[in-house]
């Protein structure tokens, strides 16, 4: 279960995402140092907090370590949509909600990433000539009207 990352968990996190190389301890104080006071043994304790978790790999370069993130920025997001989404007793109806709270870029961005997963017609297999998204079965909410939980209606242009 992925958990949400402390403050300063997300500062080091955002920087090692944004620079995409391993990086050592004191690079990442002398860029935090730019917005705030703080400590090289504080850097060092969040990132090697952040090893023990699993969100960093390191390797030693002389007495330094240098590191870098496991996974994407895209691939954490995910993992916290993911859980989220899994705490529902109802996750048809927790996906209408959150198609709902979408912005309209939100929901072309959406729309583009149905695009690269779904399957296409020349890859659906015989067995299966028809899969969705959302199970059949799935309840939609009666409270809320709106579209099936797997399609998200085109906003219109204007």
């Amino acid at each position: 279960m992925a958990r949400r990352l402390g403050e300063l968990e997300n500062e080091v996190m955002t920087r090692l995402w944004q620079w995409n190389r391993p990086v050592t301890v004191r690079e990442v104080l002398e860029d935090l140092l730019q917005e705030r006071e703080l400590a090289y043994t504080t850097v060092m304790t969040v990132m090697d907090k952040l090893f023990q978790k699993g969100w960093l790999r390191r390797e030693q370069d002389g007495r330094a370590f240098r590191y870098e993130p496991v996974s994407s920025r895209e691939a954490y997001t995910a993992a916290l949509m993911n859980d989220a989404w899994a705490t529902s007793d109802n996750p048809a109806a927790a996906l209408v909600h959150f198609f709902g709270m979408m912005s309209p870029e939100q929901q072309e961005a959406l729309r583009d990433a149905l695009r690269v997963v779904a399957p296409q017609p020349a890859e659906q297999s015989p067995e299966h000539p028809q899969e969705q998204v959302v199970e059949q079965s799935a309840e939609q909410p009666s409270e809320e009207p709106g579209p099936p939980a797997g399609d998200i209606p085109e906003q219109p242009q204007g």
